[in-house]
């Protein structure tokens, strides 16, 4: 199980639809509101404004939403001590960088600092993108490349990895 404590950090990673949110918004409903989510997608399309609203529709009370699609460091760092959170999640943040033309591997680098010092039980989630076929373009590999590395960087900092398969949590760490 997932180290519920103050000074913990667990990584939901899996594939699309695997059901990381659902999961990690579960574990995060576990530790005493109130509850955080910091969210990091832009609604750019109508589709996209469903699934927002699906997400937000799946919390009840208890949740406070804070919108952080590019500064996901500085809304982490805003957190009081001890306030559990959920934070969904990095590759849409990764997205929003790379579109922007931001310097990728700084803005990494700042967030894998600041998570690797968690001020009360933090839940992140990732997609794993490493395990489809390589993409046929240069952007897409960069995009893959790139959130292999910060996965791989939040991972060592994490208490707990739980890899989500079919909706089912494994524990990788």
């Amino acid at each position: 199980m997932p180290d519920r404590a103050a000074g913990a950090l667990t990584l939901v990673i899996g594939g699309a639809r695997s059901g990381k949110s659902a999961h990690a918004e579960r574990l995060v409903s576990a530790c005493p509101a109130p509850w955080s989510y910091i969210a990091t997608a832009q609604a750019y399309d109508e589709e996209m404004r469903q699934r927002i609203a699906r997400h937000r529709s799946r919390r009840g009370d208890g949740w406070t939403t804070i919108e952080a699609p590019l500064d996901l460091a500085g809304a982490i760092e805003a957190l009081p001590d001890g306030q559990p959170v959920l934070i969904d999640c990095l590759t849409l943040w990764l997205t929003n960088h790379m579109l922007a033309g931001h310097d990728v591997e700084a803005e990494c680098r700042r967030l894998a600092d600041v998570l690797s010092r968690p001020r009360g039980p933090w839940f992140v989630v990732s997609n794993e993108v490493g395990q489809g076929i390589v993409p046929d373009n240069a952007l897409a590999r960069r995009f893959r490349d790139a959130a292999g590395r910060l996965n791989q960087d939040v991972a060592a900092v994490a208490s707990t990895v739980l890899l989500m398969v079919a909706g089912l949590p494994l524990k990788v760490k």
